[in-house]
């Protein structure tokens, strides 16, 4: 067999695994806050610019609106997040925390350490592999 065939050679594989152990480390942590991965991306971001409009939130974090528009609906039933609709333009809608969705980061901020308790010996480990990886998502984001 051609060793390029290996699974163990394929480099989507080792991140399609590493992705799946650390969202499985992030599930317990993030069901005592009562959310789920995807919806504690955009409270991170909510967190950081307070309230966005729904087309930037989709450009940071990488999603299309079709991915977007249904984790917004379920974070509003939940009362996390609150729609604006613009009046200029109806098709503009801004994104803003509820309180329930601002209290939500005090409990929250335990969690960055945890996952990287779980992942790294020293912190040399975390700024090489943060940097690696942006490198590698702007490279193909960008092609």
């Amino acid at each position: 067999m051609n060793k390029e065939l290996l699974l163990s050679n394929q480099i989507c594989f080792l991140v399609y695994r590493l992705d799946r152990e650390i969202q499985a480390r992030y599930r317990p942590l993030l069901d005592t806050l009562g959310v789920t991965y995807p919806q504690y991306l955009v409270l991170l971001v909510l967190w950081e610019y307070q309230s966005l409009e729904v087309g930037k939130l989709c450009t940071i974090l990488g999603l299309d609106t079709g991915t977007i528009s249904p984790l917004l609906k379920r974070m509003q039933n939940a009362g996390l997040i609150q729609k604006i609709r613009s009046r200029k333009d109806e098709r503009v809608v801004t994104i803003l925390l509820t309180e329930k969705g601002k209290n939500l980061q005090e409990e929250a901020l335990k969690i960055p350490k945890q996952i990287y308790d779980c992942l790294f010996k020293e912190s040399e480990e975390y700024v090489a592999l943060k940097q690696l990886l942006s490198t590698y998502v702007s490279r193909l984001s960008s092609s």
